[in-house]
């Protein structure tokens, strides 16, 4: 009973990394040695290692919060051989997930357990979470089925304390670091399972087949690091090559360079000129400005002016009106009249208010009533006149008030409509002015779109030029590389010649010697001839421009080895073989150059025509 206790404790010191294990262990690794140590049978490696219902694309190891951890398989009882899925306990614990568990706990493809009809085995099935794109493709599953792993497990759970310390000792093994991690003690691979199980033998057979496996990769790395090698001698005659090219590349960059820092002193004149030009036009814009300003200035003077000489009327206008009312009005003496006879009519009414208070008394007397009547009719008649004068005169005096007024109104509106035409005059002229201004800006800009297109037009056309200078310089430069390449050939064949016929001459008598020498003089003189006949034909098709060309590269060509022949101090009749016989190369040469320097013109007549600006992208200016 003690026994089975300590193998249930150390199989759940192992539960609380079974995630970790699960997803770091490959069983294909590590099922050598247990089946070495004999806790492994052949039927659980096959089982463990090819059985078809394990081999999934995903599998959901547990899940964190509450929720379940995938079934452990349990043997069935009745059935040796067989497992059956046995629910885990729910995790409740995050941190002994792990990181395996987080991770493989919900993605966005959940995994649902499908049961088969038998019950046996639990295959889970794909489905999409809701709200997924049906034609989207799931992740791409892991390489290794995590389930195998955890179906190895339990295979060696029930093997007790022995599969314990051999599961231990494999991954002492295989994975040091994880063994460290789970038992928290250094590695000191003892392997007592392995002893104790098939011996010694045993484990030397293991270690040796880890040698072979070590030994085989060594092979493969020899092989690998052999390809490497030609790879490496293959690249450094790539690299001789691109040392050529490089070299010429520099030489192009060079010309490129020179001609960009002439485009850059071409650009510098036509960014001065052109900062000429638009101070000058900045200058003309300021004048005409001022001049808009002071023309402005004048119509404001103007307008200031007639609204002065408008005033000056109202003015004068309001002094005649005075000056006619001033004459209109009565004179003193007229006044002095009026008063006196002011002053009777009252002396004479308090003289009638005095008879009246006198005569009183008799007031019972019939006459005196009616005249009392009488009197009394004619004052109410008399005020009722008065009144009617009154209301009469204070409508005169309203008439005649907005009479003035009217004609005040009229005279203001005249005014006004004065100034109305005089604005409307003075906006005319100015309208008249910016509408010439406007036609004046317009033929400038006619003229500078003519002269835009212009240089447009010279730009293209230079562009196209240059295009054409630069695939002949490409062609030519082409053409030079060639006859280096060439040169350096024909030097080497020189040279290796030279060397044949010094060591002829060492071994053999001098007059073997001289019929030597002279076999290559009578071949190259019959061969001159013929070749000379050709070169006059080519040089009277190609003209002399290219004969020029020619003679140039052909003097610059033979004035290394000429001087190189001098140097050495070799005798004259050796070198006037080698003369003949470079005459007789440089002839070839020239001829050879002839031919496709006429079949590069033909071909290139077509090329320049179809060349444009737009093609210039091979090199470019800094």
């Amino acid at each position: 009973m003690s026994d089975y206790e300590n193998e249930d404790e150390c199989w759940s010191g192992l539960e609380g990394f079974r995630v970790k294990l699960i997803s770091v262990i490959d069983p294909a690794r590590i099922t050598p040695y247990l089946r070495q140590c004999k806790v492994l049978s052949p039927d659980d490696e096959e089982q463990v290692l090819s059985d078809p219902s394990l081999v999934i694309r995903k599998r959901k190891v547990g899940q964190c919060r509450g929720r379940r951890a995938l079934p452990t398989l349990v043997p069935v009882p009745g059935r040796p051989g067989r497992l059956s899925p046995r629910p885990a306990p729910p995790i409740t614990n995050l941190s002994a997930c792990g990181r395996g568990a987080a991770m493989h706990s919900r993605g966005p493809w959940e995994s649902h357990t499908r049961w088969v009809a038998d019950g046996d085995w639990p295959r889970p099935t794909l489905r999409p979470p809701r709200g997924a794109s049906r034609g989207r493709r799931p992740p791409r599953p892991p390489a290794r089925p995590l389930w195998v792993a955890g179906v190895l497990l339990d295979i060696l759970q029930r093997t007790g304390h022995k599969g314990y310390v051999a599961f231990l000792e494999s991954l002492e093994l295989y994975y040091p670091q994880l063994y460290k991690k789970v038992t928290g003690k250094e590695p000191t691979r003892v392997f007592s399972v392995i002893i104790d199980a098939s011996g010694e033998s045993g484990l030397t057979q293991l270690l040796m087949s880890e040698v072979m496996k070590l030994q085989k990769k060594a092979q493969d790395l020899t092989a690998l690091l052999g390809s490497k090698d030609d790879l490496i001698k293959e690249l450094r005659v790539k690299d001789g090559l691109l040392r050529k090219h490089q070299e010429r590349a520099q030489r192009l960059k060079e010309a490129c360079e020179a001609g960009g820092r002439e485009l850059q002193r071409c650009k510098d004149e036509n960014y001065d000129l052109a900062l000429r030009l638009a101070r000058q036009s900045e200058e003309r814009g300021a004048a005409l400005m001022r001049n808009r300003d002071l023309q402005l200035e004048i119509d404001r003077l103007k307008h200031s002016l007639m609204k002065a000489e408008d005033d000056c009327s109202v003015e004068r206008k309001h002094t005649l009106k005075l000056r006619h009312a001033m004459e209109q009005r009565p004179s003193q003496e007229l006044l002095w009249e009026l008063q006196q006879e002011k002053a009777l009519l009252q002396a004479r009414v308090q003289g009638l208010e005095a008879s009246v208070q006198e005569g009183r008394p008799d007031q019972s007397s019939p006459y005196i009533q009616v005249l009392e009547e009488d009197w009394r009719q004619a004052q109410r008649d008399l005020q009722e006149q008065t009144r009617t004068v009154f209301s009469l005169r204070k409508d005169l005096r309203q008439a005649e008030a907005q009479r003035a007024r009217c004609l005040e109104e009229k005279e203001v509106f005249e005014l006004q409509c004065l100034a109305l035409r005089k604005d409307s005059k003075m906006y005319k002229d100015r309208i008249e002015a910016i509408l010439r201004q406007m036609e004046e800006v317009a033929v400038e800009r006619d003229q500078a779109i003519v002269t835009r297109e212009e240089l447009h037009a010279q730009q293209a056309r230079s562009l196209q030029e240059k295009d054409v200078l630069r695939k002949q310089v490409r062609e030519l430069s082409e053409k030079v590389d060639e006859l280096q390449l060439q040169l350096f050939q024909r030097e080497g064949q020189l040279l290796a010649l030279e060397d044949r016929l010094r060591r002829q001459q060492l071994d053999t008598p001098v007059l073997s010697s001289d019929l030597e020498d002279s076999s290559p003089r009578s071949s190259q003189e019959l061969s001159l001839p013929r070749d000379l006949e050709e070169d006059a034909q080519l040089s009277d098709r190609g003209g002399p421009a290219i004969e020029e060309s020619l003679e140039q590269q052909k003097e610059r060509l033979s004035l290394t080895p000429t001087d190189a022949g001098l140097g050495r101090g070799e005798p004259p009749e050796k070198e006037k073989g080698r003369r003949r016989l470079k005459e007789s190369f440089e002839n070839y040469r020239r001829k050879r150059a002839l031919r496709k320097m006429q079949h590069g013109s033909r071909q290139g007549e077509v090329d320049w025509e179809n060349t444009t600006g737009s093609d210039n992208t091979d090199t470019e200016g800094p």
